[in-house]
């Protein structure tokens, strides 16, 4: 990566003094070979998921304002956002209302990926920072709630913020009569609904 720290953008948006998000470290999530990929359930001003790849040290991140489908034949806006610290993976809890991305973040899956794209010329595994940079990513996750193929492809920008589609692929795990954004809708981590999430952080504070 050419940015001697990623991560600054992340950091300038937030005090940390103030959020319980994570300052930057590795977290329990970032120990294996394999790279890990998140979804957070962010019920902030507008309600999103927040999808993550782990790429080159940090994770690169998209608010899906509809979630991820299991059906091919929905695309799925993913608007780019900043990079985040891979201990955010398995951040669970409440940002102020009034810090950046103020809300309830929940842990709505969770686990490993692999790339799963090649180089046209000679069949070789394309490197997932040359995928991001070119603007498509093949990816297959191995989560709890979604398995199998997705497609990740910058379609349009606007101003400075890069615009991609995310697609799942027509493999075995495709299920268009599914729609787990609906039907579960609670956290991999602890089992607790966006309400419990909010609650015992109310009852902690």
């Amino acid at each position: 990566m050419t940015d001697k720290d990623p991560l600054k953008r992340y950091r300038d948006k937030r005090r940390a003094d103030v959020t319980p998000e994570p300052a930057g470290q590795r977290g329990a999530w970032a120990r294996g070979v394999r790279p890990v990929f998140v979804i957070q359930k962010h019920d902030a001003s507008s309600l999103h998921y927040d999808f993550r790849l782990e790429i080159d040290g940090v994770l690169k991140s998209w608010a899906v304002p509809k979630g991820p489908s299991t059906d091919p034949r929905d695309k799925q806006l993913a608007i780019e956002t900043e990079d985040h610290p891979l201990d955010y993976a398995d951040f669970e809890g409440v940002i102020p209302a009034n810090e950046y991305g103020g809300g309830t973040v929940m842990v709505w899956d969770i686990g490993v990926f692999d790339n799963a794209k090649r180089d046209e010329a000679g069949g070789r595994e394309k490197s997932l920072a040359q995928c991001w940079a070119d603007g498509h990513l093949m990816v297959t996750l191995h989560g709890d709630k979604l398995t199998g193929g997705y497609a990740l492809t910058h379609f349009r920008t606007e101003g400075d913020t890069r615009q991609w589609l995310l697609v799942k692929m027509d493999d075995a795990a495709a299920d268009a009569r599914r729609n787990p954004v609906s039907t579960e809708d609670t956290s991999v981590l602890t089992d607790r609904s966006t309400a419990e999430i909010r609650d015992h952080a109310g009852r902690d504070s």
